[in-house]
């Protein structure tokens, strides 16, 4: 077979995968649906049952088979990121959706454009985006829960004057609070009334939020469970200090906005001039990637951007 063909029968096949592994639990959850339909309707949903304990088996052996050829560091791994960007994926499912991201664009300028130059750069590229997009999303979501603690925080100490208990107060909050916040907070309540003690759930709720005011705050809580205080005097002085952080945060984003667009477009400027150089020159571009002048010039050009991009975060980046 010839080696194109088979890196599309490849990328074939991974797409199909990863489109089969996203639609698992929504059929699932179709199929339970109709299962109790035909339940209380009177008819017989024993074969739906054999289909859907069927297909949660193939489904189980793969993901077991997937597990021993991965490391179990990287599923950990990247199973952690997706919880704290809370996308309901498996890791199995994003480590294929990372291959399809990295094999679909790079066969497509393969086999239909007849540029292996151009396949060889999409490739690392489609693999990082989706990388991207989940680390977007974990920090999009810690800024805005960050956000909201200061609310929450007065609601709390309201809460506990008003003579509620810490549980009430948590309940209270998930249910007045928007989302991130209010997910959290009740996850932590579930997983308090399922028997789990309040500072294994509240250490869980850090896991998945990884916020140094949140960790202030439980902090804060386990010590006055301990040795007892008024915690809603805490909780108050807690949340001044929140909220002037997050105020001065607010205004050295703003003064260093300038800076940190200037490193965007000196880090991507290379790379989309390679990528309009190889659209309209291939053979021009290609002797980058056949002639050994070429990969030196492309290993400098590498690391050249590496350190640009490290030295511009750390000027911008002020920590707090």
């Amino acid at each position: 077979m010839d080696p194109a063909a088979k890196v599309a029968l490849l990328a074939f096949f991974i797409i199909l995968t990863v489109m089969r592994a996203l639609t698992a639990r929504n059929e699932e959850k179709s199929e339970e649906v109709v299962n109790r339909v035909k339940k209380f309707a009177g008819h017989n949903s024993q074969e739906n049952i054999q289909d859907k304990d069927r297909k949660k088996y193939l489904l189980g052996l793969f993901s077991a088979l997937f597990r021993i050829f991965i490391p179990h560091k990287l599923l950990d791994r990247i199973e952690a990121d997706l919880v704290q960007a809370d996308i309901l994926l498996k890791p199995e499912e994003m480590i294929f959706i990372n291959l399809a991201a990295a094999i679909v664009p790079a066969s497509f300028a393969l086999l239909i454009l007849q540029n292996a130059a151009l396949a060889v750069m999409l490739l690392p590229i489609g693999a990082l985006v989706p990388q991207v997009f989940v680390k977007n999303a974990k920090t999009r979501r810690i800024r805005k829960f960050n956000d909201q603690l200061g609310d929450a925080l007065m609601i709390m100490a309201n809460s506990l004057r008003a003579g509620f208990s810490f549980l009430q107060t948590m309940d209270s909050l998930s249910n007045e609070l928007p989302p991130p916040i209010s997910t959290e907070f009740s996850r932590a309540l579930k997983e308090m009334r399922l028997g789990t003690p309040t500072e294994e759930a509240l250490r869980n709720m850090t896991e998945r939020i990884e916020s140094d005011d949140l960790e202030l705050i439980v902090t804060a809580v386990n010590i006055q469970r301990q040795v007892g205080g008024n915690l809603a005097q805490i909780l108050d002085s807690i949340a001044t200090t929140i909220n002037e952080r997050v105020r001065i945060k607010g205004e050295i984003k703003t003064l260093t906005a300038q800076g940190r667009i200037s490193g965007a477009i000196v880090a991507l400027l290379p790379v989309f001039l390679m990528v309009v150089i190889s659209l309209i020159n291939p053979p021009y571009a290609g002797l980058l990637f056949s002639h050994p002048i070429g990969y030196l010039l492309l290993g400098g050009a590498i690391i050249s951007e590496i350190i640009g991009i490290v030295l511009i975060r750390r000027i911008v980046n002020v920590e707090m």
